[in-house]
């Protein structure tokens, strides 16, 4: 962690997608997810371990300013919807979120420059461990 960000776990096709969805759409608006990516640590589907947010896994995070907890579903953006709590990884909180595990922090920047902490609570569902192919 010598960056001072927490390690990230993807597995190689959410890796492989979201790899496919940043070239896709190449520009500034994808750079946070793009330098996630990098440093990502990607392991088998099989091998991800169930404490880990992925991609379609269900959610519940908290913003350690506010202690305000929500649970959400990190979602691709063609299955987004807010009134269901399907929120797109290309969102500022979906990107934060993506690859972490129950327990970790991660001190993230929106637009405007407004600074959040983000720390997993729960990971209620998550296709790998459920195992559902996606």
């Amino acid at each position: 962690m010598a960056d001072g960000l927490p390690p990230i776990y993807l597995t190689q096709g959410d890796m492989d997608k979201l790899l496919h969805l940043v070239d896709a759409y190449p520009g500034k608006r994808f750079e946070q997810l793009e330098r996630e990516l990098v440093r990502a640590h990607v392991v088998a589907r099989e091998a991800i371990p169930a404490d880990v947010v992925t991609m379609n896994s269900r959610v519940v995070f908290e913003d350690e300013g506010t202690r305000e907890r929500r649970e959400i579903t990190l979602v691709y953006p063609g299955s987004a919807d807010i009134d269901s709590a399907k929120i797109s990884v290309l969102t500022p909180v979906g990107t934060a979120l993506l690859g972490l595990r129950v327990g970790q922090s991660i001190d993230w920047e929106l637009p405007g420059g407004a600074k959040r902490r983000y720390r997993i609570a729960a990971v209620p569902y998550q296709p790998e461990a459920a195992g559902e192919m996606q």
